[in-house]
């Protein structure tokens, strides 16, 4: 567990190292907390770290969102992704799933410009999928702002693994 006085007392190099893996290939965001040390606690760092995500730019957010694995296919996973798939059994798909994954991955990243984005803590492939189908019918604008809010769901439940740990 990460307490509030280590918070503080992390070096740079130490505070990317462990916040800079919360936002997926995005290191950036930790680089900016960084400067707004020292931290009350650890919802004071928590709702920096969202804030400095939340007024990220369109095209801050657009790389934000690039930078997230294709679900399933993706053979080069960051390790929490890795884990937060495994967990939800996407690495145990039947052949179908398999390649119903692919065809909405592509067809999907096509028509928004980029890959879909779900938290999946606490779902299983059938509910992720069933998720995948009806998204994918959304306009651009909508599933823009939803990806937005699946990110910030990933990154609060890392920061909550993180600092339960």
């Amino acid at each position: 567990m990460i307490l509030k006085s280590n918070l503080n007392n992390l070096n740079r190099d130490e505070f990317i190292s462990l916040f800079g893996v919360i936002f997926e290939k995005t290191q950036w965001i930790a680089e900016k907390l960084f400067e707004l040390k020292p931290f009350k606690n650890k919802d004071d760092l928590i709702n920096k770290m969202i804030q400095i995500y939340e007024s990220s730019s369109k095209n801050e957010t657009l790389n934000i969102l690039r930078a997230h694995p294709k679900l399933v296919v993706e053979k080069n996973l960051t390790e929490h992704s890795n884990q937060e798939q495994s967990r939800s059994n996407l690495k145990s798909c039947t052949k179908e799933e398999f390649d119903e994954f692919i065809k909405l991955n592509n067809e999907y990243e096509k028509k928004f410009g980029f890959p879909f984005i779900i938290a999946v803590k606490d779902k299983d492939k059938i509910e992720i999928l069933n998720n995948f189908r009806q998204r994918i019918n959304n306009d651009i604008e909508f599933e823009f702002k939803e990806s937005k809010k699946q990110v910030r769901k990933i990154a609060l439940f890392r920061l909550d693994e993180l600092f339960t740990k």
